[in-house]
């Protein structure tokens, strides 16, 4: 394939270049989420980001690397924020409901492709990942971990295992998010129709589910008191 090279002096160019790095990202994501990995050809994605399919190689270096670049981008604005709660000196259960919500927020607004498309991935079994991106749903779990371990060390959550909790968490969030256009087709077949939750009423359903179902007994006495 002849290589394209592409002018790199004059702020104009550079948010020329910025524009299509950020085009092929979006509209990678995207596809990745609709077709998966192997159901996207390099021409779609051009396409569909309105650029020359030479420029994915060109900024990216290829497929693989544009949705490595994806994967990666995504965990890293999620890990920021799930650690810096992690940190937090607040009590457990008000930063368990955060972290949620800011789950919530990256499935909506930042990343609103991103479940769909790790939902895709996770059912081949990670096989289109580095090994060095594994370690980042890792990192989500460990800040999961140590805000579970320190709501039953302060005595707010009941003796629970962060892994099961991590699970139930994750799990069903992106479960949800990934699921939403199935979820319409089968609630408008429903007679009288069902209008589907929104977003934030799943949210705050996650957040009331879990935090109540974790506390501790004294404390699920004192609300129910």
């Amino acid at each position: 394939m002849r290589s394209v090279a592409l002018p790199t002096t004059g702020p104009g160019r550079r948010r020329d270049a910025a524009a299509t790095r950020d085009a092929l990202l979006t509209a990678g994501g995207e596809l990745f989420a609709e077709r998966g990995y192997d159901g996207v050809p390099v021409a779609a994605i051009a396409q569909k980001a309105g650029v020359n399919k030479a420029m994915i190689n060109y900024h990216f270096g290829g497929k693989r690397k544009l949705y490595l670049a994806i994967v990666s981008a995504t965990f890293t604005d999620i890990i920021a924020r799930v650690e810096a709660l992690a940190e937090s000196p607040r009590p457990a259960p008000e930063v368990l409901r955060e972290l949620i919500a800011a789950v919530g927020e990256m499935a909506t607004r930042r990343h609103p492709h991103f479940c769909s498309m790790m939902l895709r991935e996770v059912m081949t079994g990670g096989k289109h990942l580095d090994p060095a991106l594994i370690d980042k749903p890792a990192r989500i779990l460990g800040a999961v971990q140590r805000i579970v371990a320190r709501g039953v060390a302060d005595g707010d959550f009941r003796p629970v295992d962060p892994l099961l909790t991590h699970l139930s968490l994750v799990g069903s969030l992106v479960f949800f998010f990934a699921t939403a256009r199935f979820r319409e087709r089968v609630l408008a077949a429903r007679r009288p129709r069902i209008e589907p939750p929104a977003a934030a009423a799943y949210v705050k359903h996650m957040q009331d589910l879990l935090t109540h179902g974790l506390a501790a007994e004294r404390r699920a006495g004192r609300r129910r008191a």
